[in-house]
């Protein structure tokens, strides 16, 4: 069964995590006799550069044609004063538009061996294990907005919020189903005190659960749940939020594993396509110094081979892979610490897949 990848680098250090990946990926390939096809595209500020569109539509109808997309990172401070409408980050967001990407994934682990990376106390965060739901192509990201206008004699802009009914059902039926599969709990986070969206989002929440009895749902206020996320995050294990929330929420939930470098990522539609990232940005100040931390692109691949391909046995021996060097204490150096071995980006992606199998 040949399955098809697209590899987007993108800007920054997104080449060197992502050669990383696609080095663990080809060597699980050749263990597990995997036909996979790597197709390199670009987006991003480099896109921008070379062609002046920072998502080209060769690398969408690629990425339409593929069975799944695993991407590095776009955006830098060399390209903040670009027009708005191609920002790198512009890449992302149509991407996710263009393939149906509705929801986003964000597992949060967190094994013995990393919770004295954490900056919260090893007896907090040992055992954590939180999979992140969150809405990825409403919500105020994707409404109507104005950058400048004047109003009463005053310059003002504005974003607006919106969902629809059936957005916020689908979403549900994803975050309960993948609860089904795990401790059976829901935390369905909203603003209800205040926005009408989120009203909205919680009776349709609320709604839809009647038909996953098995189930548990309790509704939180998005600044509860950051709150929590730092008190006691082994009290979650799905949380279903929008867009906006699920942005911040899940970078917060990222440092509890001590480094951002560690977590992976999957935006996804209804026929089990997949793009798959690490959490974090492209960090343009250590690109090309051979310093970024690739293990979570690496997840992301595992995640790849689990979520998109049904892959299970591939995938654990990807993340095996990964606890294996953590354990024998090779480290990037944003996870360095005394007693354990520094390594590079390249390095640490060769030691990875020297583990596969």
């Amino acid at each position: 069964m040949k399955k098809k990848i697209v590899v987007i680098p993108g800007d920054g250090i997104g080449g060197e995590i992502t050669d990383a990946a696609v080095k663990v990926l080809k060597k699980t390939a050749a263990i597990y006799h995997l036909d996979l096809s790597l197709d390199q595209k670009m987006a991003g500020g480099t896109a921008y550069d070379a062609c002046g569109d920072p998502l080209p539509k060769e690398t969408v109808e690629a990425a339409q044609n593929a069975d799944a997309v695993l991407f590095g990172a776009v955006g830098g401070d060399k390209w903040d004063n670009v027009d708005p409408l191609k920002r790198p980050e512009k890449a992302v967001l149509g991407l996710r538009k263009a393939l149906g990407l509705y929801v986003n994934l964000r597992p949060v682990h967190v094994s013995p061996v990393l919770a004295p990376y954490s900056p919260l106390k090893p007896d907090i965060v040992t055992g954590t294990d939180v999979l992140i739901v969150r809405e990825l192509i409403g919500g105020i990201y994707f409404g109507d907005r104005c950058e400048s206008e004047i109003h009463d004699g005053v310059e003002r802009a504005w974003d607006l919020e919106n969902y629809s009914v059936p957005e916020v059902e689908r979403i549900s039926r994803f975050a309960f189903k993948a609860a089904q599969g795990r401790r059976k709990k829901v935390t369905s986070v909203d603003k209800s005190n205040v926005l009408a969206t989120s009203r909205l989002w919680r009776r349709t929440v609320t709604k839809e659960h009647k038909a996953y009895p098995d189930v548990a749902l309790n509704h939180m206020y998005v600044d509860n749940c950051a709150m929590q996320l730092v008190m006691n995050p082994g009290q979650f294990d799905v949380i279903l939020t929008e867009n906006m929330f699920g942005d911040i929420l899940s970078d917060e939930a990222s440092m509890i594993t001590g480094s951002i470098g560690m977590l992976s990522s999957a935006s996804m539609n209804e026929s089990k396509f997949g793009l798959y990232e690490p959490s974090h940005g492209s960090a343009p100040d250590i690109a090309g110094k051979d310093m970024a931390n690739p293990i979570a692109t690496i997840l992301s691949a595992a995640m790849l081979l689990r979520y998109s391909f049904d892959l299970d046995r591939e995938a654990d021996a990807v993340e095996k892979a990964v606890q294996a060097v953590l354990t024998q204490g090779y480290r990037t150096g944003d996870i360095m610490s005394e007693g354990c071995t520094k390594v590079g980006t390249c390095k640490m992606g060769d030691l990875i897949a020297e583990r596969i199998g």
